[in-house]
């Protein structure tokens, strides 16, 4: 009678569990590019952070405040469900690009508005740059380059509104130089060895070719011009708290003047949340942050020549400028 054989099926490796959401890894802000062959570069984007989460039966569309805005990025989440994978994580920015091929962050805020713009939500796209979880298999603890060589597998090549953020193949001060003359905002560098880790980490560095923040838009000064805006009063974190940081008085047209002081007079208040004395002022609740272009800071702790490029959700407001981790 012949000996049934039975052969012990192999190993299957255990899936990792899916995270319900990752704090994204933030870029160190330093003066100048690093040097040598453990960096890899690219186009530092100027639009909104985002995790694209496909999960078995739905496609979910994260900010980097934790928040689901799925719905507002509607066109994102579907063209993910083509990608071909059960399950998965990108981490990227949309963005939306002016004709020189630029992300302009204004136009990205007018594509989203509930109000009637010039700019279709279908003109937003997601430029990936990182892949942290992939048919059940955390990616994080895998060095970036490894990571990125599965991205580009999957993303490289798509003309969507999901595409590759390409790295440039170029020494960091030559790549800085001419992104600062295209007009770009600046480039980023990341340690091609190095792991994903959550929080602001020096294994990823911002060059800005000039500086840009959000402050939380603490009051207004009137404008000599009906119904508009004369200064935005901006503050910072710190600790607990808010510091004064200054005005800004340019970066709008008169018409986004007049929205915008529409929208502050919405949440005026009697109790200012910074110590800050100004006759005239009108302060406001901290339920709104600008975003800021500016050069510098001034030898007492204020802006230098600031310029207004656009109003972010408080409810995302994890970029707003911590003087604690910044200055």
């Amino acid at each position: 009678m012949a000996r049934s054989s039975s052969k012990k099926p192999p190993d299957v490796p255990t899936p990792d569990p899916m995270p319900a959401r990752i704090e994204p890894c933030v870029a160190t802000l330093v003066d100048k590019p690093p040097k040598g062959p453990d960096w890899a570069f690219e186009v530092k984007w100027d639009g909104y952070r985002l995790a694209v989460h496909i999960e078995p039966g739905k496609v979910r569309v994260i900010t980097r405040g934790g928040y689901d805005w799925t719905r507002r990025f509607a066109p994102i989440a579907a063209e993910a469900q083509q990608l071909g994978h059960q399950t998965l994580i990108l981490d990227g920015e949309a963005v939306v690009l002016d004709d020189q091929g630029r992300s302009d962050f204004s136009m990205l805020q007018r594509a989203l508005g509930r109000k009637p713009s010039l700019h279709d939500p279908g003109e937003i796209l997601f430029f990936a740059f990182d892949l942290l979880y992939l048919d059940g298999r955390d990616l994080r603890r895998r060095p970036l380059v490894e990571r990125r060589r599965l991205l580009e597998l999957i993303v490289a090549g798509r003309a969507g509104v999901i595409r590759l953020s390409e790295e440039i193949d170029a020494a960091g001060d030559e790549f800085f130089r001419i992104a600062c003359e295209r007009g770009l905002e600046g480039i980023v560098a990341k340690r091609r060895d190095k792991a994903y880790h959550s929080g602001r980490r020096p294994d990823w560095l911002k060059i800005k070719c000039v500086r840009r923040d959000s402050f939380v838009i603490v009051g207004y000064e009137p404008s000599t011009s009906p119904g508009a805006i004369g200064r935005l009063l901006l503050a910072a974190r710190k600790g607990e708290g808010l510091v004064y940081v200054g005005g800004c008085g340019t970066g709008w047209t008169y018409q986004e003047s007049v929205k915008l002081r529409e929208l502050l007079d919405a949440i005026v208040t009697d109790a200012p949340a910074v110590a800050l004395r100004r006759r005239g002022a009108v302060f406001t609740r901290p339920a709104l942050v600008a975003e800021v272009e500016y050069r510098a800071w001034t030898q007492d702790g204020k802006l230098r020549h600031p310029s207004f490029k656009g109003i972010r959700e408080i409810d995302d407001d994890a970029t707003v400028f911590s003087l604690d981790l910044d200055v």
